[in-house]
């Protein structure tokens, strides 16, 4: 028997890993035009990792495939997700701890995708070696001697992998058998395995005794460097008794073997007093190794054939040969024939693996996409923005000029053509109603989002009070990462979605003020004909000039004019609708050079995209100015010549304030609705970052809940200390989100205001990710409200109405139990259910 030693493997608790990983895959794809639907994906991935590690594996191949399946999968998914950004409480115990599932301070639980990886990765080898050792003890079946070496050869490539990446992957205080001086050990150890599955291949083989002797002797080289690693004072501990006394013995017997097949050599070379050296030696050896080995001690054979051999050769050498026998340091060193290796290491553990998630991209891929959509985005509200503000420049002149009223014949009692047609697109569009109406649900749309981040602020700030509690109640036996460092990512992101929120009251505040300026005279245009008509004062009619030449030039202008705003219209339908598919372009560069140059690949792809349109845009800006220059030349005579006609003044205010109340209803009825939309979009963003902040505090409480345990059970048996009752705070559970009331109808299509306006150009546009942290609005260059991307027509307040959404959220809890009375805990049974997330009646 080979005698080879098998490690354990590490056990974990459950988790479910749908809803959390729907959360973050959400928030990371929430902006797509086409939302990824990985619904099955993760219900697969969830009953992977019950298989490979709640299951009972069998020592097979099968069991290997499936926990390599898993890590391939999630393997697949961290490229994709920053594995930070997942917060599931992954809880995996140390695989030497000799104690109970949930005794002593072995466990640890990391809400990180990286840390999972790594303790599969873990148990992949330990499984390796279990089979490789099962399969090593066949010294008759040379198939079965085979694959132990290569098992034993992966399994020291695993640990290799393990022992150079761990610490920089994972910035956490880890459990021992996952630390680099454990891996070190176990790497030796595997090694050491694998080159005396060769061993026994060649000893089955029957080659020669000068290769049988070097590859021994490479065994024992290794055993020697592994049994050194493993009687570490930081290690030793760990190990059972036997298998320091397996390595021990190995170390001696192998020397001893390897000086028992040298001497056979030096035997065929008729050189009786090295051989006779050699076979004194090895029985000296024997005798260690069957003192080191104890119980473990399994080379029985080998010390019949040595001390038969020596006898013989004794006896020769006394009665024959009389050769001298040579001192041990003048001996020739046995070769060594180094056949086991660390397998390299390769990322795709499993044959035949399918991506899961294939509809997600790598990270690196989708950084670049929200980075260049963004860019595309700051030009698109650029140039949008250049047009509308040199409209509105425009508006206002003609508007303090009058025109085109002041030109169009008409009398005291009659209304110029252009105010008739204002008149009634206002009163077509519900005229001052439909501000009201806007302005009024502008509040409740507000004070949800506020109650949103409030309530995600206060549940972090809960998590970390009961925290900070256990950590002054244990001391420095309250090993884990203190909460405030944990949770400053998401206080960034709420200080940052705080700045958005105190920048959209200030736009509202001049929503209000500019409506407040044009009020009387809305009110006014929305009125009949007839009552327009009664409030202006009699002036005399313009019949006169219409066929001089300066109302004639006025009208030419006029129309041209007209002609630039529709131009303006058409580009920037053409600046809206313009899309490119970056994600070739980007996945290329990426298998290319396993990097992705996005500003210089997005700045060629947007002057491609938008450098005609832009120099349209700088020509019509050129040909507003001029024609404004002539406008206001030509007015000039106009007026000369209307004051011989001694118009009315009057009038002339009344109408000047309609056309600019007319400007005034349009802009702001814009504004409202993108003050709306943007207030909708940004509540869809907070229940995303709340759903993030809720699974980082059900993480934490996981793992506080577990560390607890722990921590009164090591007391439970002091008579003076009583066990300290676990603390329970309301947030430090998923929280309920505040009540919701019935959604304001949004504007299914995304439109663009004015630069001037405080609202900024709505875009469907997804903005990229901030490392380790949700998404967040970005700011414009110009002041107003940050352009928050949403999917085309989703409505975030249709819960319990939408497949899959949570129904409506009670209101939030508005008081809490004094701090330091806590209710008590119900007893740990494995898994939570997650609270604020879609109803599944299987959970």
């Amino acid at each position: 028997m080979a005698n080879f030693i098998a490690l354990p493997l590490k056990k974990t608790s459950e988790v479910d890993l749908v809803q959390p990983l729907k959360n973050v895959i959400a928030s990371y794809f929430s902006t797509a035009d086409e939302p990824v639907d990985c619904n099955e994906a993760l219900k697969e991935l969830n009953k992977l990792r019950m298989n490979s590690t709640w299951r009972t594996l069998d020592k097979n191949e099968n069991s290997l495939q499936i926990m390599c399946r898993y890590y391939d999968q999630i393997t697949a998914l961290d490229g994709k997700i920053t594995p930070s950004d997942i917060q599931i409480p992954f809880r995996w115990k140390d695989a030497f701890d000799k104690g109970s599932f949930f005794g002593g301070y072995t466990s640890l639980t990391l809400s990180n995708l990286t840390y999972e990886r790594v303790c599969i990765l873990f148990n992949i080898a330990a499984m390796q070696s279990q089979i490789a050792a099962s399969q090593g003890n066949e010294f008759s079946n040379d198939g079965a001697l085979k694959s132990a070496a290569k098992y034993f050869q992966q399994a020291c490539g695993i640990f290799q992998h393990l022992k150079n990446t761990v610490m920089s992957s994972i910035q956490q205080e880890l459990t021992p058998d996952i630390q680099p001086d454990t891996l070190g050990a176990l790497q030796a150890l595997m090694l050491a395995e694998a080159q005396e599955s060769f061993f026994h291949k060649a000893a089955a083989d029957k080659m020669k005794d000068a290769i049988i002797a070097k590859v021994a002797s490479q065994c024992e080289e290794l055993y020697a460097d592994a049994l050194k690693q493993l009687q570490k004072e930081s290690l030793k501990h760990l190990w059972e008794k036997d298998w320091i006394l397996n390595v021990a013995g190995k170390q001696a017997a192998f020397h001893a073997v390897a000086e028992y097949h040298q001497a056979l050599v030096c035997k065929s070379k008729k050189e009786v007093g090295e051989e006779l050296a050699r076979l004194q030696h090895a029985s000296e050896l024997m005798k260690t190794a069957e003192t080191r080995g104890g119980t473990a001690f399994n080379f029985s054979d080998y010390v019949g054939r040595i001390n038969h051999s020596y006898q013989e050769t004794k006896k020769d050498n006394d009665f024959i040969y009389h050769a001298r026998v040579p001192d041990l340091k003048s001996l020739q060193p046995i070769g060594k024939a180094a056949l086991a290796k660390p397998t390299p290491f390769s990322e795709k553990l499993s044959s035949n693996f399918q991506d899961l998630f294939s509809a997600l991209m790598p990270v690196p891929v989708t950084q670049a996409i929200q980075t260049f959509d963004v860019r595309k985005t700051e030009i698109v509200n650029q140039e949008i923005g250049k047009m509308r503000e040199q409209t509105q420049i425009m508006n206002g002149i003609l508007a303090s000029l009058n025109l085109p009223a002041a030109i169009e014949a008409s009398s005291g009692n009659t209304l110029p053509q252009s105010l008739k047609e204002k008149a009634k697109a206002v009163s077509d569009t519900g005229g001052i109603q439909t501000i009201y109406k806007l302005i009024e649900e502008l509040p409740t749309l507000l004070q949800r989002n506020k109650d949103i981040l409030n309530e995600s602020e206060q549940m972090l700030n809960e998590e970390e009070m009961s925290d900070n509690h256990l950590r002054n109640q244990f001391k420095e036996r309250w090993a884990r990462t203190p909460s405030e460092k944990l949770n400053q990512p998401l206080k960034t992101q709420i200080s940052k979605y705080s700045e958005i929120i105190n920048n959209a009251v200030k736009a509202d505040a001049v929503v209000k003020e500019k409506f407040n300026k044009h009020k009387s005279s809305i009110e006014l245009l929305g009125l009949s004909e007839a009552e327009i008509c009664s409030r202006l004062s009699s002036g005399g009619p313009v019949t006169a000039l219409e066929n001089s030449p300066s109302v004639q030039e006025l009208r030419r202008l006029m129309q041209d004019v007209e002609q630039i705003k529709s131009e303006r219209e058409v580009l920037e339908t053409e600046f809206k609708s313009t899309t490119v598919d970056m994600k070739a372009k980007f996945i290329d560069a990426l298998a290319q050079d396993e990097a992705i140059n996005e500003q210089s690949i997005s700045a060629e792809t947007l002057n491609e995209l938008f450098g005609p349109l832009q120099k349209r845009v700088r020509e019509n800006v050129d040909q507003q100015e001029k024609i404004i220059a002539e406008i206001q030349q030509v007015n000039s005579t106009f007026c000369q010549e209307r004051q011989n006609d001694q118009t009315s003044c009057n009038r002339e205010t009344i109408m000047k304030d309609l056309a600019a109340a007319y400007d005034a209803y349009m802009e702001l009825t814009n504004n409202l609705k993108e003050g709306t939309k943007f207030y909708n979009d940004l509540t869809q963003l907070l229940v995303n970052f709340q759903n993030k902040v809720s699974d980082f505090c059900f993480a934490r409480k996981t793992e506080r809940d577990e560390l607890c345990r722990e921590l009164q059970q090591s007391i439970a048996n002091k008579p003076v200390e009583s066990a300290p009752s676990l603390p329970t705070h309301h947030s430090s559970e998923r929280k309920e989100l505040p009540a919701r009331p019935p959604p304001p109808q949004a504007s299914p299509q995304n439109s663009f205001i004015p630069v001037s306006a405080p609202y900024p150009v709505q875009g469907n546009v997804p903005q990229p990710q901030a490392p380790s942290c949700m998404p967040y609005p970005q700011y414009p260059h110009y002041p107003g409200y940050a352009t928050v991307p949403m999917p085309g027509g989703y409505n975030p307040y249709s819960y319990g109405q939408q497949p899959g959404m949570a129904p409506a959220y009670p209101p939030a809890p508005t008081s809490y139990p004094p701090f330091g009375q806590y209710p008590s805990y119900p007893p740990y049974s494995g898994s939570y259910p997650y609270p604020n997330q879609p109803w599944n009646p299987q959970r």
